[in-house]
């Protein structure tokens, strides 16, 4: 296998990881709104986000995430998921000062996850396996 086909399929894999791990925060939103809402007042200190609040952030959500794991306008989705992502992960930096009280530990994930999220995005023209050609002339 060339260089260029193991860097598609590699870029292809973490594409379709970073989209499982988001699916499943998305995902929470529609099963457990409340959840979900707790975690966007603990992290993010937005009290008061109802249901239909976490159903309508889920569905943006969503339909950003079925783009990105097609692979449609890449600048766009995967610099959205990056952004989001960032955002989640420095926004959990409490549990970073404390990693071994109760599940901090497993925040530490998040920082290759965002490592992954930074290549995808830097390397967005070179992710070109199964993937939607783009229309527009933006990669």
């Amino acid at each position: 296998m060339d260089n260029a086909r193991r860097i598609a399929a590699s870029l292809f894999l973490l594409r379709i990881t970073v989209f499982l791990v988001m699916l499943m925060w998305t995902i929470d939103k529609f099963v457990r709104p409340t959840h979900a809402a707790s975690v966007y007042e603990h992290f993010y200190f937005l009290d008061g986000l109802g249901r239909e609040v976490m159903y309508a952030l889920g569905a943006a959500e969503l339909v950003l995430l079925i783009g990105f794991v097609l692979g449609v306008r890449r600048r766009l989705t995967y610099g959205t998921v990056l952004l989001f992502h960032a955002v989640s992960t420095l926004s959990s930096f409490r549990q970073y000062l404390q990693p071994f009280e109760k599940g901090n530990l497993l925040f530490f994930a998040a920082w290759p996850m965002l490592g992954a999220c930074f290549a995808l995005y830097s390397l967005r023209d070179l992710d070109t396996l199964l993937r939607l050609p783009d229309r527009s002339r933006v990669p």
